[in-house]
């Protein structure tokens, strides 16, 4: 499983192509021949996933049951424009213009890595995101991690 770590700096240059950090790059090390693919997140971001990862997660999707609405919808939604991604020669990828404009991204950037998959935020809105951090953190981590080791039963 692919544990991608860091965050970091990036500007896009006025053909909406980013250069892929070096330090992430050695994370990823057959992202030349494989590939990534890119698609909107759950808030105004964008994700990158590696294209093995990608994969998987097509893999599961296509396990739902299609019948029901909501299923539908939610594929709809969460696949919707997705985009593969290559490097070219000097290391940039070409970002898409519908993409780049539903994040409101245009130039400066933060990539965030999590677990398998890279947040790409506008630096402003990234920088918005982790001013609104919760006062007291700590309950917050409480509430979302401390039942991991009770039984189903709260004990």
């Amino acid at each position: 499983m692919v544990q991608l770590l860091g965050e970091f700096d990036c500007k896009l240059d006025t053909k909406g192509r980013m250069m892929v950090p070096s330090n992430l790059k050695k994370q990823l090390p057959n992202v030349e021949q494989e590939g990534l693919v890119i698609n909107r997140g759950f808030e105004k971001h964008l994700v990158i996933y590696p294209k093995k990862v990608w994969e998987g997660i097509v893999e599961e999707l296509s396990k739902l049951n299609q019948y029901e609405k909501k299923t539908r919808e939610f594929i709809r939604f969460f696949t919707r424009g997705a985009t593969e991604l290559t490097l070219d020669a000097s290391g940039r990828v070409n970002l898409p213009k519908s993409l780049l404009e539903f994040a409101g991204i245009d130039g400066e950037v933060i990539l965030s890595c999590q677990f398998d998959k890279i947040e790409l935020w506008s630096k402003t809105a990234y920088d918005n995101l982790l001013d609104s951090e919760p006062e007291d953190f700590a309950n917050l981590a409480e509430e979302v991690m401390g039942n991991k080791n009770r039984g189903e039963d709260g004990k």
